[in-house]
């Protein structure tokens, strides 16, 4: 568990958002204020409270850098939020200020269920803009059971229940047509889907919106 404030976390994510705009640079003390809306003063502070515990590099009248531990940190706050704005987006719906809520809630994540919410969005690689997802180790275990993922994220010879079709009724439509309705089992075998003993086929973009529950 971290031993970081909410506070100080967010610092540490400002911090890697500066980096990643401007790879190799120091992050200046004004410019972090800036981004943190609080005086240059208390920036200073807080940096170096972050450099005792290894979190940053300090560098005197100019700024700072994260450290490798600071920014395996920083970086895993930063994928929370970008997780949580699909799951907003693609899945709840969320049509109010995404990123202020998926900047409240990142904070209280923790790896398990971040785990789940990278399953369940099918492990995506970038965010909305195509901007690369900072990555974690991946450990996909095929017999574990009674999970939700998107069938795009299904393993090959892996049973599942179909649980949900989060699309619009047209599409829903179209799937029924072809029998893929919710309750119907399916599996994966070569890289083809079986819906109940039947071949299958459609979109990519619909193996994302097709939720299955692992057997």
């Amino acid at each position: 568990m971290s031993d970081l404030s909410e506070f100080e976390e967010m610092y540490l994510k400002r911090i890697f958002e500066a980096h990643f705009a401007e790879p190799g640079e120091i992050v200046r003390t004004t410019k972090l204020a800036e981004l943190m809306e609080v005086s240059p003063a208390s920036t200073t502070e807080m940096i170096q409270r972050l450099s005792v515990r290894d979190y940053v590099t300090y560098i005197p009248y100019k700024g700072c850098r994260l450290t490798s531990e600071g920014f395996k940190h920083a970086s895993r706050i930063k994928r929370r939020e970008e997780l949580l704005k699909i799951l907003l987006t693609d899945v709840i719906r969320f049509d109010g200020d995404i990123d202020s809520v998926a900047c409240k809630i990142e904070h209280s994540i923790d790896e398990n269920l971040e785990a789940s919410i990278d399953r369940m969005l099918g492990y995506p690689e970038r965010n909305k803009d195509g901007v690369m997802i900072p990555t974690v180790d991946r450990s996909m275990i095929t017999s574990t059971t009674n999970i939700l993922l998107p069938l795009s994220a299904l393993p090959e010879e892996t049973p599942s229940i179909i649980e949900l079709i989060n699309s619009s009724g047209v599409a829903i439509k179209t799937l029924e047509n072809a029998g893929i309705k919710i309750g119907n089992s399916i599996i994966k075998k070569s890289n083809k889907f079986y819906c109940d003993g039947s071949e299958i086929a459609f979109s990519r973009e619909l193996s994302f919106k097709i939720i299955v529950r692992v057997e």
